[in-house]
């Protein structure tokens, strides 16, 4: 595998996020880097993809700026290059909720470690796992007994909070999610709402991966690039995703007639989808 791959993030006062967008579009063009890097306010988010020395140049430059020093980045390998081209946004937000009382630079939840979790999981401890993700990501893979809340996007997590018994407002509370950063905000908002015993798993699913590997896991964690899907041992796992309904098809799915690469899917052929 030649191709190393980043997703990292951090959350810290960023004033200029336009003028920072030139410098990272004009050095990550320099050194022929792909993927996605989101500016705002609150933050930077990214996932990039490239050799490993160019990968590791861009990243130390990055963290050469003190705002950024020493953040931690997850690194995983492919064989090809997962995106098509290489972007750099600004938004209102690196992960949106629509709330802007919840600051995770100046009031974060506590972290678990995977192993810590995992711990727990072994000896049976009473603890609720809330998945944090949207419901297409949780039905491909889980923690064993987590809570799905439905979510079509990560905005809707507020509300569909609200479902969590007040019991677990004085008992142990996991959220987790594919790399941490939405659990940046869904557990300081628990916090907010109450719950007193809130814990981020720290650095996600692929961190507990990295360092559990699929102990109490079902399935697979999807990723938002052209690997789809990878499993406990970071590789991707063949799983596809269609391009006309976005739906995540499995291999056994590819093999149906009605799997056109490209064109159309079991879940969406003969369907108003397919026609559009």
């Amino acid at each position: 595998m030649q191709v190393l791959n980043v997703s990292a993030y951090k959350f810290v006062v960023i004033e200029h996020p336009a003028e920072m967008r030139g410098v990272l579009k004009e050095r990550a063009d320099a050194l022929d880097l792909r993927g996605t890097i989101l500016l705002a306010h609150e933050g930077i988010n990214l996932f990039i993809a490239g050799s490993e020395a160019n990968v590791q140049a861009f990243l130390a430059a990055l963290q050469a700026d003190e705002r950024f020093a020493g953040f931690p980045a997850k690194l995983s390998w492919s064989e090809e290059q997962p995106f098509n081209r290489m972007l750099v946004k600004v938004k209102r937000e690196i992960i949106p909720l629509r709330r802007p009382e919840i600051d995770p630079s100046r009031n974060p939840a506590p972290r678990l470690s995977p192993e810590q979790l995992k711990a727990w999981l072994d000896e049976g401890r009473e603890v609720l796992l809330v998945d944090t993700r949207n419901d297409f990501e949780v039905e491909l893979g889980t923690f064993t007994g987590a809570r799905n809340l439905h979510l079509s996007s990560f905005a809707e997590f507020p509300s569909k909070a609200g479902t969590l018994e007040s019991k677990w407002k004085h008992r142990p509370v996991v959220t987790f999610c594919t790399g941490g950063i939405r659990c940046e905000k869904a557990a300081p908002f628990l916090a907010d709402q109450g719950f007193g015993q809130v814990y981020q798993l720290d650095g996600g699913i692929l961190n507990y991966f990295e360092r559990c590997g699929g102990a109490h896991f079902e399935g697979e964690c999807f990723v938002f690039d052209k690997r789809v899907a990878l499993g406990p041992d970071l590789k991707p796992t063949g799983t596809a995703q269609c391009y006309v309904c976005q739906a995540v098809l499995t291999p056994p799915e590819q093999q149906s007639p009605e799997y056109v690469f490209g064109e159309r899917c079991p879940r969406c052929a003969g369907t108003k989808k397919l026609a559009a």
